[in-house]
C-alpha cells in the first residue's frame, strides 16, 4: 500500500470535526485512503442507484441507518443530504462521525459553502506524487517515463496501458460527469475541446482563438474550461502582479493536474514519442507545476503559486508565495544547464530584491549555487 502524505493531517482533523470532506478526480484514491484511515467505519457510495435513492427519498431514515462511523462516497449525487447532515451532526456533536468524498468539486463546494460551513474539514486528494511514489517499488526513475505513465494509483499498480487507461477514463467522464454537470448536447466536439486544450498547455488561455477552431463563444469556452477544473482534468496558473508598475500580462495559463492524461491526448504513448514531439518542454514545465501544486496541497502549505510575464516578454516560469516569502522557478525540461536560463530569474530579482531564486531542469544534479538553488524534478523547492 502506498502512504499518502494527506493522510496524518486527515487523521488529525477527524478529532476536531464532525465531517471530513475529500474531493479529487475520479480514481484518485479517496476511498481507499477513507478506509485505511477509517478501516471499521461503514461505508456507503451513492454510485449506487438504491442506495442514492435510499438517501434521496428518505435522508433522515437514511442517516439514521449510517451514523457513529461512515464513510459516504460521491455523496454530490445526492445534494439535499447535506443539510440533513448538518441537522444530525449538530445534534450528535461527534467528532469525526463522517467521511464524505466527491469527485465534482463545484457540487461539494456549493453544498458545503451552504449548509456545512464550519463543520466540516475540507482536503484534496490528487493521483500520486513523485514525493508519494519515492520510496516504494513504483518510484520514478526518470521524468519522461513518468510524465507519460501519469499518476493515477490503479493504472500505476495494475500497470494498465495509457491507451487502454486514458481511452476509458476521458469516455467514462464525458458520458457520465459532462452529461451530469452540463446539457451539453455534442459530446464528440467537447472531447475536440479537450484534445486542443492539451496542444496548448503551458500557454495562455485564448478563449478566441479555441472558440474561432470550434466555433463556439468565449462564455461557452470558459464554461466547458470550468467544467474541467471542477473534475480535476484541468487548471488555471493565474499572474503575478503585486506592486509592479510595468504592464504586466493578466492572462492565466492552463495545465493539466496529470500528464499521463496530457500525453494520451497528444498522441504521446511512448518516451520515444515524448522525445520527438513538439510539446516536450511544455510538458515537462507541466509536470513539475503539477508535481509543486501536489506538493503544497499534500503538505497542507499555505504556497500560492503563479507565473509572472510582462509586455516586452520578460517571464518566470512559477512564481511562490508563501506568507511574506517569495520564490521564482525557471522550469527547462534540458539536462544540460545553459546560463541563458538565469535570465528571466534576474530580472526578476531586480524587480523584487528579496525573492529567491530556483531552476528545475531535466537532469538529475542538484546545485547550491550563491544566487540559485538548482533542482531536478526528484528534489523540488520545498516550501513547508
Amino acid at each position: 500500500m502506498i502512504a499518502r502524505t494527506i493522510t496524518p493531517k486527515v487523521e488529525e482533523l477527524l478529532e476536531k470535526f464532525p465531517i471530513v470532506a475529500i474531493t479529487g478526480p475520479r480514481q484518485s484514491g479517496k476511498t481507499t485512503l477513507s478506509k485505511i484511515v477509517k478501516p471499521n467505519y461503514k461505508y456507503v457510495n451513492l454510485e449506487n442507484l438504491s442506495d442514492r435513492e435510499f438517501a434521496k427519498t428518505d435522508p433522515m431514515g437514511f442517516l439514521q441507518t449510517y451514523q457513529n462511523g461512515v464513510i459516504i462516497d460521491e455523496i454530490q449525487n445526492v445534494p439535499s443530504l447535506f443539510s440533513y447532515l448538518q441537522v444530525v451532526t449538530d445534534e450528535r456533536k461527534i467528532n469525526g462521525e463522517y467521511i464524505i468524498t466527491g469527485s465534482q468539486n463545484f457540487l461539494m463546494m456549493e453544498q458545503i459553502t451552504q449548509s456545512l460551513a464550519g463543520r466540516v474539514a475540507l482536503f484534496t486528494l490528487l493521483p500520486f506524487s513523485i514525493e508519494e511514489l519515492e520510496k516504494t517499488e513504483y518510484s520514478v526513475r526518470n521524468w519522461e517515463g513518468y510524465a507519460v505513465s501519469g499518476s493515477y494509483p490503479r493504472k500505476i499498480i495494475q500497470n494498465i496501458d495509457s491507451s487502454d487507461y486514458y481511452g476509458n477514463y476521458i469516455k467514462t467522464y464525458v458520458e457520465r460527469d459532462v452529461r451530469l454537470l452540463k446539457n451539453i448536447s455534442n459530446l464528440d466536439l467537447f472531447q475536440k475541446f479537450i484534445q486542443l486544450l492539451a496542444g496548448r498547455v503551458g500557454q495562455l488561455f485564448n478563449q478566441s482563438s479555441l472558440g474561432n477552431e470550434l466555433d463556439l463563444d468565449n462564455k461557452t469556452i470558459n464554461s466547458w474550461f470550468t467544467l474541467l477544473e471542477t473534475s480535476f482534468l484541468a487548471f488555471k496558473l493565474q499572474p503575478y502582479h503585486s506592486n509592479f508598475n510595468k504592464v504586466i500580462v493578466k492572462t492565466p495559463k492552463i495545465y493539466f493536474h496529470d500528464t499521463g492524461l496530457l500525453c494520451y491526448l497528444l498522441g504521446i504513448r511512448s518516451t520515444e514519442d515524448l522525445e520527438l514531439h513538439f510539446a516536450k518542454g511544455n510538458i515537462f514545465e507541466n509536470l513539475v507545476v503539477s508535481e509543486m501544486y501536489k506538493n503544497g496541497i499534500n503538505n497542507s502549505t499555505r504556497t500560492k503559486f503563479y507565473f509572472w510575464r510582462d509586455k516586452s516578454q520578460n517571464e518566470v516560469d512559477l512564481i511562490a508565495e508563501t506568507g511574506a516569502r517569495l520564490d521564482a522557478i525557471e522550469i527547462k525540461s534540458a539536462k544540460t544547464i545553459n546560463q541563458n536560463y538565469f535570465k528571466g530569474l534576474d530580472y526578476f530579482k531586480y524587480l523584487k530584491t528579496d525573492t529567491h531564486l530556483h531552476l528545475v531542469y531535466g537532469g538529475n544534479e542538484n546545485q547550491e549555487r550563491t544566487n540559485y538553488k538548482i533542482s531536478s524534478i526528484f528534489n523540488l523547492p520545498d516550501f513547508k
